[in-house]
């Protein structure tokens, strides 16, 4: 699966397949302290952005990744329930767009999601975001302004919640002290 998946995650970048990694490595922590069924959880993480490549054709990754995961996984019977369960998890992990997460390994996925854009990979990961749509110090701020200050408010699981209190408080100093440093340069006429 994780050949399959880097595959198509060819390109680095903020949701290349060193995201997937971490997204399954935070998977298989929450996972074990959640008694997820591991079977689901992990495929799901696997899977979990492989088309985001596709975004910039204005496809939704979580609609056509789940296609994706549902089509492999079919190919080497995975089995029927399993594969439903990882559909809807892939489907239900974006913070963004609908359904809500119901089950267990749905939620854990979305929580994991969120993490690695919380925290010190998150801000990397903001700023690597930002270059690639052209953007700069301020596009990344914003951004942690308007997204990824909010999601620590809406994770489902209490061992995601114990992670994402860290990262969060440490997403608020940065964002503190970068706005603090702007300040600065700002009162000396370095306005950008």
């Amino acid at each position: 699966m994780k050949n399959f998946v880097k595959q198509a995650l060819d390109e680095p970048g903020s949701h290349g397949f060193d995201h997937t990694l971490r997204v399954v490595s935070l998977c298989h922590i929450i996972g074990k302290a959640e008694q997820a069924e591991m079977d689901i959880l992990i495929p799901a993480a696997i899977f979990h952005d492989i088309a985001r490549p596709l975004e910039k054709k204005g496809i939704p990754h979580e609609v056509k990744g789940a296609e994706m995961a549902e089509e492999y996984l079919t190919g080497i019977s995975y089995g029927e329930e399993r594969i439903s369960r990882i559909v809807h998890a892939i489907k239900a992990h974006r913070f963004s767009t609908a359904p809500v997460p119901e089950t267990l390994e749905a939620k854990i996925l979305s929580d994991a999601d969120k993490l690695d854009a919380m925290g010190a990979v998150g801000i990397a990961r903001t700023f690597i975001s930002a270059g690639e749509h052209g953007g700069d110090i301020r596009d990344g701020l914003d951004h942690m302004h308007e997204k990824l200050l909010r999601l620590s408010d809406v994770i489902y699981t209490r061992t995601g919640k114990e992670m994402a209190e860290r990262r969060h408080r440490f997403l608020v100093a940065f964002v503190q002290a970068l706005e603090d440093e702007r300040e600065m340069e700002k009162r000396v006429g370095l306005d950008y």
